[in-house]
């Protein structure tokens, strides 16, 4: 199994920035991949980031592609979601997740965590 603990959440003005990190213990050897979600009530949770295990590959979806940037640590099992330029729109409960595959995962990948909710403010 894999545990995900995210970190960073808040309230920030519109224009504004956070970062988010997530954290993976357990048996981060099956990692493949992980991402980032959102989900706001009333919608389905979507993809917003994600990255190979080794770094190497990143995708985002459309909606944050040149505000957000994610990344992962060089020998630790921790990714982090640099967010810039936030927007109103941007609010949600944030959710780490990681996937075995080696390919980034923008469905339903294996492991996720609790959630940390952003909110930005106009």
């Amino acid at each position: 199994q894999v545990q995900l603990a995210e970190s960073g959440g808040g309230l920030v003005q519109a224009g504004g920035s956070l970062t988010l990190a997530c954290a993976a213990s357990g048996r981060t050897y099956s990692i493949g991949s992980m991402d980032w979600f959102r989900q706001t009530p009333g919608k389905e949770r979507e993809f917003v980031a994600g990255v190979t295990w080794s770094g190497g590959i990143t995708r985002y979806a459309d909606s944050v592609k040149g505000r957000f940037t994610i990344s992962k640590e060089n020998g630790k099992p921790t990714v982090s979601l640099q967010m810039n330029s936030l927007k109103p729109d941007d609010t949600a409960v944030y959710y780490c997740a990681a996937d075995p595959s080696r390919t980034i995962v923008t469905a339903t990948p294996r492991y996720w965590g609790r959630g940390t909710q952003v909110t930005v403010s106009s």
